[in-house]
């Protein structure tokens, strides 16, 4: 029995270039390396953002050929390689996926329950007292 490890290949651009001025190495490293990790295994091209034969500097027969031995593409390389048509397929959603916007119901106010409203007891006429009813004078 051999003690190879068995990694998973994948096919993904590295960061070089200075500040503000973007270049890519497309390198095939371990998936389990970091991206700024700087090891890879193969150098398959490079990538200027700025140039305009974009598909030129690229290795093509490498990575097809690492393609059918079973390595991964990044999504942003898989994409790359199909707008330049060196690879068929559909392009790749490479965004996070959007969480719909949750509508904002206005709660109603909770309430304690409310106390029942005191109803007036209904007045009775005081019965007719002794006392003589004075009437009113004529106005002349």
């Amino acid at each position: 029995m051999s003690d190879k490890v068995f990694c998973m290949l994948a096919i993904r651009l590295q960061r070089t270039g200075r500040k503000h001025e973007p270049t890519f190495r497309v390198v095939l490293t371990d998936s389990k390396n970091g991206p700024k990790s700087g090891k890879y295994l193969k150098n398959l091209g490079w990538y200027d953002t700025r140039l305009k034969n974009k598909a030129e500097q690229l290795k093509t027969d490498e990575i097809k050929h690492w393609v059918s031995k079973g390595a991964k593409l990044s999504i942003t390389l898989h994409n790359f390689l199909v707008n330049q048509k060196i690879i068929d397929g559909k392009k790749l959603n490479a965004l996070p996926k959007k969480t719909p916007i949750k509508k904002e119901v206005p709660a109603e106010p909770v309430s304690a329950p409310a106390a029942p409203v005191p109803v007036p007891a209904p007045v009775e006429k005081a019965a007719h007292t002794s006392a003589p009813e004075q009437e009113t004078p004529a106005v002349k």
